[in-house]
C-alpha cells in the first residue's frame, strides 16, 4: 500500500497571494483615475471660459499618474502582473471621464466625489488590512487616500451634488467602481 503523501498546509502562500491582489487592484484603480481625468480635460481643457476646471482636472490627474507609477513600480519589485483587463479600464475611464464632461462641470465633479468616495473607502480597508504587516506599503496607502479625499472634497465644493440626476449618476458610478475592484484584483 502507498501512502498518500502530506498536502501542504492551507494557505500557504495566502499572504503573498493577497499582497499580489492588493497591488494589482490599486494598480487598475489609478490608471482608470488617470483616464478619468484624460477624458473629462479632453471635453473641457479647450473650451472657453473653462480655464479654472481645466487647470484643477490637470493637477488631479497628476497627482494619479504620481500614484500610478508608484504601483508600478511595486508590481516590478514585487512580481506582480497587472491586471489583464488594463486595456478595458483605460477606455472605461476615458469614456466615463468624457461622458461626465459632456453633461458639465458638475457631472465631472459629481464623477470624482463618486469615484473617490469608493476608493477612499477601498483604500481604508487595505490599510486596516495590512497595517501590521506591511507597514511601509500601508503608510503610502494612506498618503494616497489623504489625496484621494482632497480630490473628493474638491469636487464637493465645486458643487458635485448639484449635477443633473446627481443621485442615480453617483449610484452608477460607485456600483461600477465596486465591481471593477471586486475584478480586478482576480483578473
Amino acid at each position: 500500500m502507498t501512502e498518500k503523501p502530506i498536502p501542504p498546509r492551507p494557505g500557504g502562500g495566502a499572504m503573498g497571494a493577497r499582497l499580489a491582489e492588493i497591488l494589482r487592484v490599486d494598480h487598475a484603480g489609478e490608471l482608470g483615475a488617470v483616464h478619468i481625468y484624460r477624458g473629462q480635460r479632453a471635453v473641457l481643457a479647450e473650451a472657453p471660459g473653462r480655464e479654472r476646471i481645466a487647470g484643477q482636472l490637470a493637477e488631479l490627474e497628476a497627482h494619479e499618474a504620481e500614484h500610478l507609477a508608484r504601483f508600478d513600480r511595486l508590481l516590478t519589485e514585487q512580481r506582480v502582473r497587472p491586471t489583464a483587463l488594463a486595456p478595458l479600464w483605460r477606455m472605461a475611464g476615458f469614456a466615463l471621464g468624457a461622458g461626465t464632461a459632456l453633461l458639465g462641470e458638475k457631472a465631472a465633479h459629481a464623477c470624482t466625489e463618486a469615484v473617490e468616495t469608493v476608493i477612499e473607502q477601498h483604500y481604508a480597508g487595505q490599510i486596516a488590512e495590512i497595517g501590521e504587516r506591511e507597514p511601509a506599503l500601508a503608510a503610502e496607502l494612506a498618503r494616497f487616500r489623504d489625496e484621494e479625499l482632497a480630490h473628493r472634497d474638491l469636487a464637493l465644493e465645486e458643487g458635485a451634488r448639484e449635477a443633473p440626476g446627481y443621485g442615480l449618476l453617483s449610484a452608477v458610478i460607485r456600483t461600477g467602481c465596486r465591481a471593477a475592484i471586486k475584478i480586478s484584483e482576480k483578473i
